[in-house]
């Protein structure tokens, strides 16, 4: 389906058939400015969410470089076609990269002199690092420190990376709070976006280097990953295939739409992280401190039941799931959502969307998407 899609004469052609107008057909410019005459570098560009901000940023008038190296973790063809859509626009260049390649990327920055630099690559799947964790280390690890050393020697103003939810591990306080010790996760994907957040602090104190960590929550939209469960949901509704529906559907997610992370995204880019002048080495804030370093959750702030979100898949489709109840999965959680009072605070972030729009728009593009 992808490849006929690719070589046919209309691909492109109408913004409304790939499903961007559609979505974002009363876009405005944001009154939030990012100052910079250089491009902004997105890695892992081809992904959800670097697709949506690496669109957003060049409505807003911004050049980006976009950085991915198309891994196969999920189909390659959906990837490809969020860069053709990307293409189409003034100002952005595709780069297929490994973000481990330290040569090429050194190669990268002296080529353009970037100011800002949202890290969004990654291996990404709790599940898949069970079976394939050398995969987490190199993307994960070793690619996140050669960004932070590209950074630190080409001293960019602010690097905003992206970490995970999942790094709440063990934590069964709720909602989570960037105030939480998070020191037991449960799962190698967990534990490299938790060591993420302590390389890059190390950067901020050694370097003076800005950075600021996202732990998303739940992210789902239009183009979203084939692996995450609406996409899964929906695929096998339609197509009258069961849905694995874990813990029995006692879960809570912070199902958080695509529109509200990329607003949450573009607001933090130029609020560039400072030291923390009332941080205390005595009683010391896990999501600040004395370096130029912050944590925020970015999530929708209002927890929804597994079940509450298969039936509006439901009522959204038109047919009913068929269920089959499974038990919990290894590295897996119960419940998962987000207090994001500090990133309201810092930025005015608002989430807005709700899970029956999210829905809404996402079965709308996938219907549209895959109509031949």
């Amino acid at each position: 389906m992808w490849e006929k899609l690719l070589q046919s004469p209309n691909f492109g052609l109408n913004e409304h058939h790939i499903g961007i107008s559609i979505f974002h057909a009363n876009f405005k410019p944001s009154s939030v400015l990012i100052q910079t005459s250089q491009p902004i570098l997105v890695t892992g560009a081809a992904g959800f969410i670097g697709f949506h901000l690496c669109w957003r940023l060049l409505k807003e008038g911004h050049r980006v470089v976009g950085l991915d190296n198309l891994n196969t973790y999920y189909d390659v063809s959906l990837k490809k076609n969020r860069i053709e859509v990307l293409e189409k626009e003034k100002g952005f260049v595709f780069v297929k990269m490994e973000l481990a390649d330290t040569n090429a990327l050194s190669s990268l920055f002296q080529q353009y002199s970037f100011e800002y630099v949202v890290n969004l690559a990654a291996q990404a799947g709790v599940r898949h690092s069970l079976e394939h964790p050398f995969d987490y280390t190199e993307s994960n690890i070793i690619g996140f420190v050669n960004i932070l050393e590209r950074c630190k020697d080409h001293q960019v103003k602010h690097l905003v990376f992206a970490s995970s939810s999942s790094v709440y591990g063990a934590v069964r306080t709720m909602p989570f709070s960037t105030g939480d010790r998070v020191d037991h996760p449960l799962s190698l994907y967990a534990a490299t976006k938790k060591a993420n957040e302590l390389l890059a602090h190390s950067y901020a104190s050694i370097y003076h280097l800005p950075v600021t960590g996202l732990r998303f929550f739940s992210v789902y939209g239009p183009w979203g990953r084939p692996d995450m469960a609406l996409f899964i949901f929906t695929k096998n509704i339609l197509e009258g295939r069961p849905i694995d529906v874990y813990n029995h559907g006692k879960m809570k997610r912070d199902f958080t739409y695509i529109d509200d992370i990329i607003e949450g995204i573009f607001r933090v880019l130029p609020a560039v992280s400072k030291a923390d002048p009332d941080w205390k080495a005595e009683a010391p804030n896990p999501n600040t401190s004395y370096a130029p370093y912050r944590i925020f959750n970015i999530g929708n702030n209002n927890p929804v039941e597994l079940m509450t979100f298969i039936r509006a898949i439901e009522k959204e489709i038109g047919k009913d799931a068929i269920l089959n109840y499974m038990e919990m999965q290894v590295g897996d959680v119960p419940d998962s959502y987000a207090d994001v009072s500090d990133l309201m605070e810092a930025v005015g972030y608002q989430p807005s969307a709700t899970v029956e729009k999210g829905i809404h728009e996402f079965v709308k593009w996938y219907r549209n998407f895959y109509t031949k």
